[in-house]
């Protein structure tokens, strides 16, 4: 017999939708995708690359939902609320919201980092998921809705010459604890999920750049328990998880996504 209970996963019947800073990466792209593939209309942001953002937005509206895009600078406040508003007025409110934009982090040891690198990386990162959870929280807190930040694994357990990623997004992981404490009583939930080593995404581009060589890769890969590398499709897996109601009572905690690395 076939039962009639919806899904918990499923985001079809909630009025409003979803944005997505950095729709247009790996991680970000596979959130949007899934988010539309379970009911909800996406409104995400991107940096450069017009081209991938529209192929984003076509797939997510393939699967029968709206979807807007914008490239408001994630470092200016106003823009960022502007395009929060706008968003939230295209899509009859925000119920998630899922922060997953970030540079291309170059691999190098703290002592060779330029201060004026690590500043950047602290505005990219930190200054932009800030002004991002004070553009949406007006909407969030009418719905009691969710917001879900994008981390990294290597905040659990440090790799070597990752500090222009994990020390911003340590950052970040303090403030979804914030936003958990603070924002609680209005019904608004925060939580992270840590990628670690992927196929795709940021990981694809160190490969690509030859910051992790073949040697390195295949270290990290026996360093795995499960003995393989993550894909994008994971990450999404585990935001679509965060803001669905199966995770209604689950509030200022990591999910490290990671093949059981940090263990």
């Amino acid at each position: 017999m076939t039962s009639s209970v919806p899904c918990v996963s499923d985001l079809s019947g909630r009025t409003g939708g979803a944005l997505v800073t950095g729709g247009s990466g790996g991680i970000g792209a596979a959130i949007c995708e899934m988010l539309a593939q379970r009911g909800c209309s996406v409104a995400f942001t991107y940096r450069t690359n017009s081209e991938a953002a529209e192929a984003v937005a076509a797939s997510v509206r393939e699967a029968g939902v709206d979807a807007h895009i914008g490239n408001p600078a994630l470092e200016d406040p106003d823009e960022l609320r502007a395009f929060a508003d706008e968003a939230a007025d295209r899509l009859d409110g925000l119920h998630t919201v899922v922060s997953a934009a970030g540079p291309h982090v170059p691999q190098m040891y703290l002592s060779q980092t330029d201060p004026d690198l690590f500043a950047r990386q602290i505005d990219a990162d930190v200054v932009g998921a800030f002004n991002l959870t004070v553009a949406v929280l007006p909407h969030l807190r009418a719905v009691g809705g969710n917001i879900v930040y994008v981390t990294t694994a290597a905040t659990t357990v440090f790799p070597k010459r990752d500090a222009l990623s994990s020390i911003p997004k340590g950052a970040v992981e303090s403030l979804m604890r914030a936003v958990a404490v603070e924002e609680g009583r209005f019904g608004v939930r925060a939580n992270c999920v840590g990628p670690g080593m992927l196929e795709d995404g940021m990981a694809a581009r160190l490969m690509a750049d030859g910051d992790l060589d073949d040697r390195a890769l295949e270290v990290a890969r026996t360093n795995i328990p499960l003995g393989r590398f993550g894909k994008a499709v994971d990450i999404a897996e585990a935001a679509c998880f965060l803001a669905s109601d199966a995770a209604n009572y689950i509030s200022g905690q990591k999910l490290d996504i990671d093949g059981a690395f940090t263990i």
